[in-house]
């Protein structure tokens, strides 16, 4: 049976090409970087563009990455759509080729739609993929979604599927929300905040770490506080990763993270998002480079060909 994740994982950014296809080679050298910094892979996340890519795209991708070598168990890819049968296709492609979870979004184009419906659309995933090592992180990212997976909805669900419902990722925002998750009390359910900002509060709670957006560019720190967050210095690492964290903030996320690895891999086309996301202007894409010359900001041995 497949181990529970637990550790740092990156919604990995998604390269374009001119054509605005999803650039594989590039994908896969973005993520080899981020393995040899000790993160996992949460493929096709918020701040992968997931929801601009189509179902037969990203199965190219998830191929591409294992064609490539990545073990799959380091494989978090996101497989939850609007659509129960793209998110049937996709979860079962992920488990059949044996990444070590998926992470699930709520159907999120109707609202209040209640615990009922929600409940009916995971257990329909669990039941039509129907593989015992599936491994399902629930997305909870009601900002952006508009959908709430509330506690006693997966209170529900784990006590029908404990062993398909593994963890949840918390992208709410609010720190009271992760604590009382943590403290649910259900059997080895990890919780992973959705911004490092919370990540020592998260493993002093008991939680099982992060997925974040700026662990694509700041990986080696985060998995520092990590590994090291009993530590006496801890809080201090804490704030360092905030101080990062908060300048990425002042712009829109996915384009400064394609802007800053454009940069720092001295590959251009990694500015390029599919619309209707746009780059950052060059204005921005120079305030964002000043302010990270100002603290001394590295991304070291970044892959270049």
């Amino acid at each position: 049976m497949p181990q529970r994740l637990a550790g740092v994982f990156a919604p990995v950014i998604t390269p374009f090409s001119a054509d605005l296809s999803p650039d594989s080679h590039l994908l896969v050298r973005h993520c080899q970087w981020l393995l040899s910094q000790e993160v996992g892979l949460a493929i096709f996340g918020t701040n992968s563009e997931a929801n601009s890519l189509s179902v037969s795209e990203k199965r190219m991708l998830l191929d591409k990455l294992i064609e490539a070598d990545i073990c799959p168990s380091l494989l978090m890819p996101g497989t939850g759509s609007c659509a129960l049968s793209d998110a049937v296709e996709l979860t079962c492609h992920a488990t059949e080729l044996n990444c070590g979870g998926v992470l699930m979004l709520p159907p999120f184009y109707y609202k209040d739609v209640g615990n009922d419906g929600l409940y009916g659309f995971f257990s329909e995933v669990i039941q039509r993929v129907g593989d015992a090592n599936l491994r399902i992180y629930l997305y909870h990212i009601p900002p952006i979604a508009q959908v709430e997976i509330s506690l006693s909805l997966i209170e529900r669900l784990c006590t029908t599927y404990p062993d398909q419902i593994a963890g949840i990722k918390d992208s709410s925002g609010d720190w009271n929300h992760t604590r009382q998750l943590n403290a649910l009390g259900i059997n080895d359910f990890r919780v992973f905040c959705g911004s490092e900002s919370f990540l020592l509060r998260n493993m002093q709670a008991g939680g099982a770490g992060c997925i974040s957006a700026t662990v694509n560019v700041n990986p080696a720190a985060i998995v520092r506080l990590f590994k090291n967050w009993q530590s006496a210095d801890a809080k201090l690492q804490q704030n360092q990763l905030d101080t990062i964290r908060d300048l990425f903030q002042h712009f829109p996320m996915i384009s400064a993270l394609k802007t800053v690895t454009a940069l720092y891999s001295d590959e251009p086309s990694w500015s390029r998002t599919r619309p209707p996301l746009v780059s950052l202007t060059s204005s921005q894409q120079q305030d964002l480079s000043q302010e990270l010359a100002l603290i001394n900001f590295q991304m070291p041995n970044l892959q270049t060909e």
